[in-house]
């Protein structure tokens, strides 16, 4: 059965209260600004999911992204646009929104039993690694498909450049 998106759409507090421990199974977690969902933050967010039994998303609010400097006109896409979009994944299971510059303090809460993060960061750069590993959990880096990023599809977008 298909869940509804809006379902798997929490409020920060349901977030953290429904995802903290004591839980089952092995839960995930990775964070972002996922702008213009492609084909390499599927891939991404799909390798995720298979380390564990459930993927939790933390996505950077609009205010957050635009204090992160990735741009003029960034974000693309509203926030509610992106939580619905990453929602709609059969391989997410929850999406929460955070404010902060860094997921820090909802890692912390909700203590995953895994902390995933992309290609472009080494462990011991992840933030919550720390938070993770005092509570008994691993970090995992997964590296990106080639060709694929937001930078990119941009560009390609501006210069009207051909896919293939």
């Amino acid at each position: 059965m298909v869940r509804d998106p809006a379902s798997k759409i929490l409020d920060r507090a349901a977030f953290a209260s429904s995802l903290a421990p004591p839980r089952r199974g092995t839960l995930v977690f990775t964070n972002g600004v996922f702008d213009i969902l492609h084909r390499g933050h599927v891939d991404y967010l799909s390798r995720a999911r298979a380390v564990g039994d459930a993927l939790a998303v933390a996505v950077n609010s609009d205010a957050s992204v635009r204090r992160l400097g990735k741009g003029p006109g960034r974000p693309w896409n509203a926030e509610a646009d992106r939580l619905h979009l990453l929602a709609a994944l059969e391989c997410v299971d929850w999406v929460t929104l955070f404010d902060e510059e860094t997921p820090r303090a909802l890692i912390a809460s909700v203590r995953p039993d895994v902390l995933v993060k992309g290609g472009d960061y080494r462990p011991e750069e992840v933030v919550g690694r720390e938070e993770v590993l005092a509570a008994g959990g691993q970090v995992e880096i997964i590296p990106f498909t080639d060709g694929y990023s937001t930078t990119r599809l941009i560009q390609r977008i501006r210069t009207d450049e051909d896919p293939a």
